[in-house]
């Protein structure tokens, strides 16, 4: 009686392919042996012996034999043992976009505890986040193939955090890491706040991969700010040399202000907005977790360097055309993995938990801008600078979608600003010069707010019956549009005018531009 055979693990048929490999390569080598004495190569006679390298020499190292993975890992352990320490820990972590070299060792000991708290998205947009390491994104993981993560958390959920206190209800929470091969059952597993996991794993693929929370539903723990990078060097290193290296994670904030009207150090708290959630329709597209952060504070670089950036699109939901204005990516590795290589891009498109390293050549002294060229989320605050030498000047920086300096603090203005920027600076700017439409600034102090609110609200109304809106298009040649604007959203607009006209200088003084031919409503600007 025949017995059933025992399937085969992917891992044991590797190795016997492996072994019939070799086999079949030492048969043929043994031939080509026969076949070089039969002919008499070698004897003198003119015949040259091919060069036949034994069977060793002649495979092709294979970075990716899965006989020099590990797959084996303990169990986790989940202990009611809380940690009070420091939230995120680790030779191998990097806080911000300026990355610490590879620490040598074959062992990475990293912890990323949870907590809640209130973050700044945006100037005076502050917002109830959950974080991996008490910060949005979490610190950056370094490590190589063939080390060993070792890896412990604590859910600190239910404490109050250093400054501002958390506002969320404690919950559970657990980690997921893409560049780990384990049981998610196992090492996924979500924990009770004041609980403790403890896991290790042994990386095994080169990337740029994201973590993130896996407890559901997981998509609003990670818009709510729960994810990070993962860097995972191959064990030969990278194949280029570069000057630089830096972390960008962008990342998409979905808010609305807290029906119950709560405010921290006098702003209005922000919480999760699920119905935008859901509908793919971010407030805040941002990089490295704040909207416009990397304007504020640019990434330095010099004229003839090589850059290199690690790029990841954390979503959740939305896909990423990252560019970097002035330069072309030299090297461009898919996933961050260097067999992965193609070469003179423009752009790259990542969709959400996509990474790439880019590599670039800083041509001459410029500001370089960093955005998605998906300029919807550009406007959302998805723009950086690199700092080589140079200043913007002109129209590049706002065709960019970079702001104009100056930031206010009320929470009005705020949103009018940010509305602003997204909306109206393809044609207006605040103290720039007119474009297509008239320069902003001081146009609290030509029209007074009841004038200004009824040509925000019914712009079209207003071109047939007031003597100022007529002299407004005969200049211009284009019609306001209605855009719909509630009262809250004029309230802001003009908040955010009267604090310009407060505080920002000309920057630039332009003559009006020439009449341009009428052009649909759509394109209308602005006073």
């Amino acid at each position: 009686m025949r017995h059933a055979r025992k399937p085969l693990t992917l891992v044991e048929r590797a190795a016997r392919l492996r072994r019939r490999s070799w086999a079949c390569s030492a048969l043929s080598a043994a031939l080509v042996l026969t076949l070089v004495a039969c002919r008499g190569g070698g004897s003198g006679d003119g015949a040259t012996a091919p060069s036949t390298p034994s069977p060793a020499a002649a495979a092709k190292p294979d970075l990716y034999d899965l006989l020099e993975m590990d797959f084996k890992t303990p169990a986790a352990v989940v202990t009611n043992e809380r940690h009070t320490g420091p939230f995120a820990a680790g030779d191998a972590l990097t806080m911000g976009a300026v990355l610490k070299p590879l620490t040598p060792g074959p062992v990475k000991e990293i912890r990323l505890d949870t907590t809640h708290k209130i973050i700044e998205i945006a100037p005076g947009v502050m917002f109830s986040a959950w974080t991996f390491g008490d910060t949005v994104p979490g610190p950056v993981v370094r490590a190589r193939v063939g080390d060993r993560i070792k890896f412990t958390m604590s859910n600190r959920s239910d404490e109050p955090v250093p400054g501002l206190r958390m506002t969320a209800a404690p919950m559970m929470h657990s980690m997921d890491f893409h560049s780990a091969m384990v049981s998610p059952q196992d090492k996924y597993r979500s924990i009770a706040p004041g609980q403790t996991i403890a896991f290790e794993f042994t990386l095994n693929y080169p990337g740029v991969f994201m973590y993130h929370c896996g407890t559901p539903m997981v998509l609003e723990h990670i818009a709510s700010g729960m994810y990070g990078m993962m860097i995972v060097e191959p064990r030969a290193g990278y194949p280029t040399k570069v000057d630089r290296e830096y972390a960008v994670t962008q990342s998409e904030f979905y808010t609305r202000p807290d029906p119950r009207k709560s405010k921290v150090n006098g702003q209005i708290l922000h919480v999760l907005d699920n119905d935008r959630l859901r509908a793919k329709a971010p407030t805040y597209t941002v990089f490295n977790g704040r909207h416009n952060g990397m304007v504020d504070k640019p990434l330095d670089a010099k004229p003839g360097e090589r850059v290199r950036l690690f790029v990841m699109n954390v979503g959740p939901s939305n896909t990423s055309s990252f560019h970097v204005v002035g330069t072309i990516f030299d090297r461009v590795w898919v996933d961050g993995n260097p067999d992965n290589q193609f070469r003179g891009m423009q752009t790259v498109l990542l969709g959400s938990s996509s990474g790439a390293i880019v590599e670039f050549i800083i041509p001459e002294a410029g500001s370089y801008v960093m955005v998605d060229h998906h300029f919807a989320n550009a406007s959302q605050g998805a723009v950086g600078l690199i700092a080589a030498g140079g200043k913007p000047e002109g129209g590049a920086p706002e065709h960019h979608n970079i702001p104009a300096p100056g930031s206010p603090t009320d929470p009005q203005a705020v949103q009018g600003k940010l509305a602003f920027e997204s909306k109206c600076l393809a044609c207006h700017s605040v103290g720039g010069g007119d474009k297509l439409g008239p320069d902003v600034l001081g146009t609290t102090k030509r029209h007074d707010a009841a004038w200004l609110t009824r040509w925000l609200k019914a712009p079209e109304q207003m071109l047939q019956t007031d003597a100022t809106a007529k002299a407004l298009l005969d200049k211009w040649k284009l019609p306001m549009p209605n855009q719909g604007l509630s009262d809250e959203e004029i309230k802001q607009y003009l908040a955010y005018f009267k604090w310009a006209d407060q505080n920002l200088q000309p920057q630039a003084k332009a003559p009006p531009q020439p009449a341009a031919p009428p052009v649909a409503a759509s394109q209308a600007r602005k006073p």
